[in-house]
């Protein structure tokens, strides 16, 4: 189904066209979820947690600063499986809030834990998940700009700056 969705898109997304991706009918589908916004939303959290669990796999790999496994993150934030589904869910959040919103908040939920983890364990909880917050807004629109415009050398100074920043913070003191 994923694949699915990184063709078709979510703006038409609907349990009939879930089904025929995934081989079944959609009453199957309804007996296992709440119906296509449920569905929907599960599948985007499940192509996050692959964004997130692919990006965090980059960035431990990379013994460097923060700025470094920052930025090591970013070729599995654009992986063009799973970005466009992703960033979709995005614009879709930010076109109907009242309807999507989770889409973007489950962003965040997910994605800040995970950021401050990456963070030096000697800074206060305050200073990790302020810097998450920061680099978590920064690199989406890094995504938006992606998807957008593909400004990839706008990008990539965007990039070294914000690796400047992290590296400039990670080297103060509290």
């Amino acid at each position: 189904m994923t694949r699915d969705l990184a063709v078709n898109g979510l703006a038409d997304f609907s349990l009939r066209r879930a089904a025929r991706a995934a081989g079944t009918t959609h009453k199957v589908l309804l007996y296992h979820f709440d119906g296509a916004e449920d569905l929907l939303q599960q599948s985007v959290s499940r192509l996050r947690e692959q964004r997130i669990s692919d990006g965090l796999a980059a960035a431990r790999q990379h013994r460097g600063s923060l700025g470094a496994r920052v930025r090591a993150m970013w070729p599995t934030l654009i992986n063009d499986e799973i970005a466009p589904v992703l960033d979709q869910a995005i614009g879709l959040a930010m076109a109907d809030p009242q309807r999507y919103a989770s889409l973007g908040r489950g962003s965040s939920e997910h994605f800040l834990p995970h950021l401050m983890a990456i963070c030096p364990s000697a800074w206060s909880d305050q200073r990790r998940r302020e810097v998450a917050q920061m680099t978590f807004a920064t690199l989406r629109g890094f995504l938006v700009e992606w998807r957008t415009t593909g400004d990839g050398v706008g990008i990539e100074a965007g990039l070294d700056a914000l690796v400047r920043a992290l590296d400039r913070e990670e080297q103060s003191t509290e």
